[in-house]
Parts: structure tokens; sequence; C-alpha cells
């Protein structure tokens, strides 16, 4: 009888431990998995946001490809390039849709190497502009005839094909940076400048390394005052390199809602949601993002009253090359000079970051 009631008692205390083993196992997986779900619900929030508001940034611009290419591009297998047209419209100025473009720059993706060529075109440049059959500044294009007209410039000046181009109004980039807290950046002088609701000189800063927020990001971006419009697109760039750098960060996974509002509410592409999404694969297969930055150099030029960037033939040759054959374009559209023979341009020495 004795042996009988040991032996329940072991019984007990097992079931006791089981019960207590099981009890804090569910202590600990309740909160993995409500964390897990909870994952998983922002992931799918934030997809179906992100289809919602990029589709409705998206224009339907006629194109079904650019004119310099024989087939439709698939961003999924094929190289692709991207014009990144940055406007500062207003209401204040009465300007939406007749703004001239301040920020130029061409993007051509490599799919192979995940790499990407960031080409910034000087917005005084000296160019013919096909919309109006003759020479002015390439940022008057936009002014012209939008986004086509900008296209049919820059295709005509670098001789490859525009697949897609995304419009960004300059307030984009402030309530982005903004999102993501500030990002650095390295001012090189003092200076001041008008912020984004063109308040004059409401924008101080002070020279060296830094946390930049929304305002004064944009001002670094537009200041020209001490330097020239060279130096001023290699800040653009740094500046984009910042923000793809903070936003890949995990610290901003939480900030994507907030980023998702600020890009769809100030942008304009002719890129579907579906199309976007195939760039992914750049900043999620294992490997960083190569991104080697050039600027089109030229010198100052006043033949009377305007002041233009004369851009060199001779470099702007090797500039096409060099994008041609990142986008394995070799001996498809021919190496066509410029009709005009009027607009030159120098390539300077290319920066190679990863990210």
């Amino acid at each position: 009888m004795e042996k009988d009631n040991t032996s329940q008692s072991r019984l007990v205390k097992r079931k006791k431990k089981k019960r207590t083993f099981r009890k804090r196992a569910l202590f600990i997986l309740i909160p993995i998995l409500v964390a897990f779900l909870s994952i998983i619900g922002y992931g799918t929030y934030l997809y179906m946001k992100a289809d919602t508001v990029m589709s409705e940034s998206y224009e339907d611009d006629g194109r079904e490809k650019s004119e310099l290419r024989e087939v439709k591009v698939d961003p999924t297998e094929d190289n692709v390039s991207i014009l990144i047209i940055g406007v500062d419209e207003n209401n204040h100025r009465d300007n939406e849709g007749s703004a001239r473009s301040d920020a130029l720059m061409v993007a051509t993706l490599n799919k192979e190497d995940k790499s990407v060529n960031l080409v910034s075109i000087p917005r005084d440049s000296y160019v013919y502009i096909p919309e109006v059959g003759y020479e002015d500044k390439i940022n008057h294009a936009h002014a012209f005839g939008g986004p086509q007209a900008t296209i049919g410039t820059v295709e005509n000046l670098l001789d490859i094909p525009i697949d897609y181009w995304v419009k960004v109004n300059f307030h984009a980039f402030v309530d982005v940076v903004d999102a993501l807290n500030g990002v650095t950046a390295e001012v090189p002088y003092e200076f001041y400048e008008s912020n984004s609701m063109d308040q004059r000189n409401a924008i101080h800063l002070l020279p060296g390394e830094q946390e930049l927020n929304g305002e004064e990001a944009l001002a670094l971006a537009r200041t020209r005052k001490l330097d020239n419009d060279i130096e001023r697109g290699k800040r653009q760039q740094e500046l984009i390199k910042a923000v793809v750098d903070k936003a890949a960060s995990a610290n901003s996974v939480f900030k994507f809602d907030n980023i998702i509002d600020a890009v769809g509410e100030n942008m304009t592409t002719n890129m579907t949601f579906d199309e976007m999404k195939s760039f992914i694969s750049y900043g999620t297969d294992g490997k960083n993002i190569d991104i080697n930055t050039h600027t089109l150099e030229g010198n100052d030029w006043q033949p009377e009253s305007t002041y233009y960037w004369q851009l060199d033939q001779v470099a702007l040759n090797e500039t096409k090359s060099m994008l041609k054959s990142h986008l394995e374009l070799e001996g498809e559209n021919g190496d066509s000079e410029s009709e005009t023979g009027e607009t030159e341009s120098v390539l300077s020495e290319g920066t190679s970051n990863s990210y």
C-alpha cells in the first residue's frame, strides 16, 4: 500500500512538472507567435499600402517602349534605364506641370551584376531639345513638354533608350528624410538657403559632417551659391546614397509607412507596381548594390547675357559608350553623333559605393 502511495505521488509530481513546462513553453511561445504574426501583418499591410499608393502614382505616358528599343523591356530579365526628374513645383508658385527640372539623373541598371550607373546631368547644360527644335538649357525641356520632352532630349543627348521615368517633387525628398529621422551628410561650407516654401535664408548650415533634417538636406541639395552646378550634382548623388543607405537599414523598417506616404504624394512614374517590385532583387540577393556615380563636366559658357554649361563632345561619346556597355547595347543603335554638333561633355571620374 505504501508503494502505491509513493507511485501515485511520483505520478502527480510528473504531471505537475509537465503542466509547469507547458505553461512556461506557452509563456515563451505566445509572445513570439504574436510578434511573428504582427510582423507578417505589418508586412502585408505595407505591401497592400504600397500597391495602392504606387498605383496611384502611375501615369500611362502612351509609350509602349522607347523608340531606341526593338522590343519592350522586362525588368525581371533585362538591363534597363531610369530617368530621374527632380522638380520644384509649389502651390504658391502656381507652376504645376510647367516647372523646369531642378535635378536630372540617368540610372542604368545591370541585372546580372546588380550594379547601377548614376549619371548627373547639369541643369544648365546646352543641348538640343527635339520638342522645340533648337538648343537651350536642358532643364527647360520639362517646361516645354514635361517628362516626354525631357526623355526625348536625354535620349538624343546620350543615345540610349530611356525605359522608365520617375518625376519627384522636392517635397517628397523633405518628407522622406524626415520619415527616416534625418540623414548624415557632409556640408562643404557655411551657407544660407531658402527652404521648400521659398522663405529666403530660412536654412543656415555650418561646414562639417552632420545629421540633417529634410529641409536642411534639401537646402544642401539645392545650393550652388559658393561653387557650381557640378558640385551641386555630386551633393545630390551623395544625398541619394545616404537616403538609400538609411532606408535599407533594419532600423528603418517601421518607418516605411511614412516613407510610402511621402513618396506617393509627390511622385509620378510610368512604372507599374509590379515593375517596381522587380528592382527589389538588387538589394536582397545577398550582395551589396554597386552604385557608380558620374557627372558630365564641362566649362562655363556665356555667349551673350545667358549662362550655359558647355559640354565636351569627345567625352560625351565616352559617356555614351559606358552607358551602352552597362546596358549591353553595343552595336544595337550604332554610335550616332549629335546632329547639332554643339553639345559637348566631359565625364568626370566615377566613384563607386556599395549599399
